[in-house]
């Protein structure tokens, strides 16, 4: 097995991920293995979860994968059961799922006279089930599973909640209403969940990812030829570093850091920006 990027040990632990068939939460899932965790790795569509299962029992690693919405109760509850018939009870939930909908994206980042007759998907002609599918992906889908897990949790020390935000829920980007508002919402209700599970050994925090340059995004990046693209040119100028992140270190270990109890075992209610200052940069 690959060592985690901190000294952060998970041995004995039971560590929930959903979304765990995406690229971000596949990869966190093998992180939390090689740490020492058992994982049960959640995902809708569960062939695709059982691929980065099969990885981490490659690597020498415990995990499982089960096939969950996360925006059905009754399965989150079902799974919930499994795992802990498989696992033994949910010490880690990783709140992951998540994503946008086209239906809930306009065209164009600005409005201009005339849209709203033109060929063009304008905010006035955001499809209102798209922007419910968006809203219940992000937020309810964080809501269900905690409900399902965190009973796992009550009254025993050390357990940890983390939710994915976005930089979305400080600063919106265009065309995406839907989305930073849901991502919103789950910053909202981390320091919710954090006060309210305070006096139970339950700690809740999430991360915000900002712009990380990936296999699976690097031809929306960067041309061919390695130059950049216009958008990889427009993000860069909103990020004070100058650059894409890091997932196998800044991401990981920002995660890592969160679920350490002897290091974060006072962190509650946080979101941590990971975003190399875009969210705090004004523009000017």
């Amino acid at each position: 097995m690959q060592q985690n990027v901190l000294n952060t040990d998970l041995s004995g632990k039971v560590a929930v991920v959903t979304g765990a068939g995406g690229v971000l939460c596949s990869t966190l899932a093998k992180v939390l293995a090689r740490a020492g965790a058992k994982v049960a790795l959640l995902n809708r569509t569960v062939e695709k979860a059982e691929i980065f299962a099969e990885e981490i029992r490659a690597e020498g690693g415990i995990a499982k994968a089960y096939a969950c919405n996360v925006t059905d109760k009754a399965r989150c509850e079902a799974v919930a059961d499994e795992v802990l018939r498989d696992f033994g009870p949910c010490d880690i939930l990783l709140n992951g799922a998540g994503g946008n909908n086209p239906r809930a994206t306009t065209d164009k980042e600005y409005y201009e006279i005339g849209d709203i007759d033109a060929d063009t998907k304008s905010f006035f002609d955001l499809d209102e089930a798209g922007v419910e599918f968006v809203f219940n992906l992000n937020f309810i889908g964080t809501l269900i599973p905690t409900q399902a897990f965190a009973k796992q949790m009550v009254g025993r020390e050390g357990c940890c909640i983390l939710n994915i935000s976005s930089m979305n829920a400080y600063k919106p980007l265009t065309k995406i209403p839907a989305y930073s508002g849901a991502k919103a919402a789950v910053t909202n209700f981390t320091q919710w969940l954090a006060v309210y599970f305070s006096r139970v050994g339950i700690r809740v925090n999430a991360i915000a990812p900002g712009f990380f340059s990936t296999k699976q995004n690097h031809a929306l990046l960067f041309h061919p030829d390695g130059t950049p693209t216009e958008r990889t040119k427009k993000l860069l100028s909103m990020t004070p570093m100058g650059r894409f992140g890091d997932s196998d270190t800044e991401l990981n270990g920002a995660v890592l850091f969160l679920l350490n109890n002897e290091a974060a075992g006072f962190i509650t209610g946080v979101t941590i920006p990971i975003d190399g200052g875009f969210s705090a940069y004004s523009g000017v």
